[in-house]
């Protein structure tokens, strides 16, 4: 899948390329329930169950909700059972309606779990495309070294934080919906020291960048302008990792609008920095470094912005006091974040070789290939947000030990990933030949865009349909496994047979999106058959097993920890 969901560091690169040549020539580029298992923990903790025939019960802070098992407890602190508000939820007898009746309220609400996921990817696209578009005025080095510099951003920092913190993903939704609630916030507090460590020689390459990229015979004056851009940008750095945890610290609490105003809020104010940083009167105005600065200010806003509605506006029963547990249990979060800098890494550098070997076959071809990539990143977001929310919803629902919704609920975002980009890739077959005009004028260009699009519009399917599968992964502590798929697709599989294709064969650029096509078929019809194959009662009973040892620990216990 194009390497979008890294964040905002995705677009620069590309429409650096597609302006660079634009200004050079005015013509190119502008399993049922109640299954025992053994050995079975020796001490498991119970999920909190909703009894709708049950009236709300009111707590002391002003809120209600339906009485647990563990009322008593939350009652006595003050605090409001944290419960999924959803009909299919409060319905007591869903447990014997059928599968298909199952699926079709989990459509529901995945979809009302996407939608404003989908609307916060494409205003985080705003605020970099703000910047691009800024920069793409001043010079063509300018944005040669924009598009180096997010490049190295990408590769180097921004995709080993995105599969750092997808380890959240698989701790975060269960925790919410299990017994102590507050785990949300300990594993927050544990991701984010993680973090700050690995952003030690992240910081370490990006000011050094300058010598490294003269060592790797980048043109003097762009790798100069690069480094500066990093230098700048890591401003923001540390906000961006923060970000990224905070998201998933909102989302697992089923607050996915949150991330979605915040950055509504933030993006307009990161036009007008753009603007007077940049192209602003002489008092504000810095040029070059303006466009990177007006960036990480953002970064930054975003980060103040969830602070503060964490603290006083957001509900604090996911929040955990600040202690000495955040620096334990660790290597839990770096072995599964671990897989996932595997998964997500090995597809961002995957594409990144894709664009490298597209250069190679000359200016008509990278540039096609530039409106081909930012066309599938831009569509990609839709069936991106869903693998988020699927991922969310299935945690959730394993944290509440209700294994059979929890696989309908993976039956029915797979299903939703072929569906939702049939859109996209109709539109891309039907407008083929007149695509490319939204984005460059000369005829070479458009006849390429026009030839490739339909070989677009199949990898739009199959990489929906990756997304989806890897947000199950994710709510199942398999970010190692997707690694592998990814590995073995891009680099055993797909870009060979891109190369192979495009040089051996003279496909040219169809040929590489022929082997990626390949890659991502291979990729779809493994890991939907190991989604499929999924027993969801044994990860009920992994869930179970992981709230036993955090309780065990937290009681002063010692924490046995094997696999999730």
């Amino acid at each position: 899948m194009p390497p979008t969901y890294r964040g905002p560091a995705s677009l620069p690169s590309n429409y650096a390329i597609l302006s660079r040549f634009s200004e050079q020539d005015h013509e190119y580029l502008s399993q049922e329930e109640g299954v025992d298992y053994h050995p079975r923990p020796k001490k498991i903790v119970m999920p909190r169950r909703s009894y709708p025939h049950l009236p709300h019960t009111k707590f002391s802070n002003g809120t209600s909700a339906y009485p647990t098992e563990a009322t008593p407890l939350l009652v006595s602190q003050g605090l409001p059972v944290p419960l999924i508000e959803e009909q299919i939820d409060r319905n007591k007898s869903n447990d014997h309606e059928s599968t298909l009746t199952l699926m079709k309220e989990e459509m529901k609400v995945l979809t009302k779990y996407s939608l404003p996921v989908f609307g916060s990817q494409l205003l985080e696209f705003s605020l970099v495309i703000t910047s691009v578009v800024s920069i793409g005025h001043l010079s063509t080095t300018a944005l040669a070294a924009i598009s180096l510099g997010s490049m190295t951003a990408g590769v180097t920092a921004f995709s080993i934080i995105q599969g750092l913190v997808s380890a959240l993903d698989t701790m975060l939704p269960s925790a919410w919906t299990s017994q102590d609630p507050r785990l949300v916030g300990l594993w927050t507090q544990r991701m984010t020291v993680v973090i700050a460590f690995s952003l030690i020689p992240m910081y370490l390459l990006w000011f050094n960048a300058e010598q490294i990229l003269l060592f790797l015979k980048q043109d003097p004056v762009v790798a100069h302008l690069a480094a500066l851009y990093l230098r700048w940008t890591s401003l923001g750095l540390p906000a961006y990792a923060f970000n990224s945890i905070s998201r998933r610290y909102f989302q697992s609490q089923g607050l996915f609008n949150v991330p979605t105003r915040i950055i509504l809020l933030v993006a307009p104010v990161n036009v007008v920095l753009n603007y007077l940083l940049v192209w602003g009167p002489a008092p504000v105005r810095l040029g070059f470094i303006g466009a990177p600065l007006a960036t990480a200010i953002s970064f930054n806003l975003i980060s103040i912005a969830s602070i503060i509605y964490a603290v006083f506006f957001a509900p604090t029963t996911a929040w955990h006091p600040i202690s000495k547990r955040m620096f334990t249990s660790l290597g839990v979060l770096v072995r599964l974040g671990l897989g996932g800098v595997g998964q997500t890494a090995s597809e961002w550098w995957a594409w990144e070789f894709t664009s490298l070997a597209a250069s190679l076959l000359g200016p008509v071809a990278l540039a096609t290939q530039s409106i081909l990539f930012v066309s599938a990143a831009i569509m990609f977001q839709a069936p991106f947000a869903l693998g988020i929310a699927t991922s969310v919803r299935i945690g959730n629902l394993l944290g509440e030990r209700t294994a059979r919704k929890a696989q309908a609920t993976s039956y029915t975002a797979i299903l939703m990933g072929l569906v939702i980009p049939t859109c996209s890739s109709t539109m891309f077959v039907v407008f083929r030949n007149h695509w490319a005009y939204l984005f460059n004028n000369d005829p070479e260009v458009v006849t390429l865009v026009g030839t490739i699009l339909p070989i677009v519009a199949l990898s739009q399917i199959l990489d929906s349909n990756a997304a989806v599968t890897g947000g199950i992964f994710r709510a199942r502590g398999k970010q190692f496994l997707g690694a592998l798929l990814n590995l073995s697709a891009y680099y055993i599989l797909g870009i060979p047979l891109g190369i192979f294709l495009a040089f051996k064969w003279k496909m040219g650029l169809a040929g590489l999106w022929l082997g990626l096509a390949a890659s991502l078929l291979y990729y779809a019809a493994l890991s939907t058959y190991l989604c499929v194959q999924t027993d969801w009662n044994r990860e009920v009973v992994k869930v179970m097993e992981r709230m036993a040892r955090e309780e065990s620990k937290g009681n002063g216990g010692v924490e046995t920890a094997h696999g999730l």
